[in-house]
């Protein structure tokens, strides 16, 4: 494994739990970043979390002492809206249940929102992260899923990682609310692990799978994206996966390594091993 990590010429990175943990960036993220963009790695900036917009993100990288911008960023919404493009070309309006960032971005992209009344049906109902999750509008999506109206997730995360003492229901949480008071699991759910979010980052920077490698905290999305789509997995263990789960964990991570500072100290080896 560790001849086809000397391959890597793109990192996807996850952001929480690998980069930073909620408000707190790691002391080792900005070194490595440094360190790949030395070997000639690039790198993109790679989330699930579809409560914030592509604005806010690169937002909080730069706040957080990251250089990014727009391009350098690839999440969730991104891969809903290509697969939409694909599979649902003819729709024109959705029921956004997320935040406002999240409806805004449907809304730029030319979906009109509809459905916060029960006479204007929607064409989609969209599930993503909401952290303004309201009861009303909970019970508006629930009906029109009930109505056979398509019924798509942005990702399938049960919670968001946080620095804070709680716990945070995320995407995978609200949808089974949905499914189990509708009886009605979603038509899709994309973001990791969906091997589509790995085809958006190939397709920028015209890469094969091969010369990808996933970098993050997660077994079932992460790992498990990586492996179906044949980029390397690096399992980082600074978010929800502990040291026993990893090793336990069956297929194994192609890589684990406790943060991303060693990942960067690897890959330079392996870079110098090559010289």
């Amino acid at each position: 494994m560790l001849d086809r990590l000397k391959n890597i010429k793109h990192l996807c990175l996850d952001l929480d739990g690998t980069l930073y943990l909620g408000q707190t960036l790691f002391e080792f993220t900005r070194p490595f970043l440094r360190q790949i963009a030395q070997l000639g790695i690039g790198r993109t900036f790679f989330t699930n979390n579809s409560s914030r917009s592509t604005r806010q993100y690169v937002e909080k990288l730069n706040k957080l002492g990251i250089d990014a911008t727009e391009r350098d960023l690839f999440s969730s919404t991104h891969c809903t809206l290509d697969y939409l493009s694909e599979h649902h070309s003819h729709a024109k309006s959705a029921f956004v249940l997320g935040t406002p960032a999240l409806r805004g971005e449907f809304v730029e992209n030319g979906f009109v929102e509809r459905g916060d009344n029960a006479s204007d049906r929607p064409d989609l109902v969209i599930v993503g992260f909401d952290v303004t999750l309201t009861y009303e509008r909970l019970s508006r999506a629930a009906w029109w899923i009930s109505k056979g109206v398509p019924f798509i997730a942005t990702h399938p995360d049960r919670t968001c990682p946080t620095d804070e003492p709680t716990l945070l229901p995320d995407c995978g949480a609200i949808c089974k609310l949905l499914s189990h008071a509708t009886g009605r699991e979603p038509d899709a759910v994309l973001g990791k692990p969906d091997p589509r979010m790995l085809a958006g980052v190939m397709l920028r920077h015209n890469l094969a799978a091969a010369q990808l490698g996933v970098v993050g905290d997660r077994l079932y999305t992460d790992m498990a994206m990586a492996r179906g789509a044949g980029a390397i997995g690096v399992l980082v263990l600074t978010g929800e996966t502990t040291e026993q789960q990893a090793h336990a964990a069956r297929p194994q991570p192609d890589v684990i390594v406790h943060d991303v500072g060693k990942l960067g100290r690897l890959l330079a080896t392996l870079k110098e091993t090559t010289r």
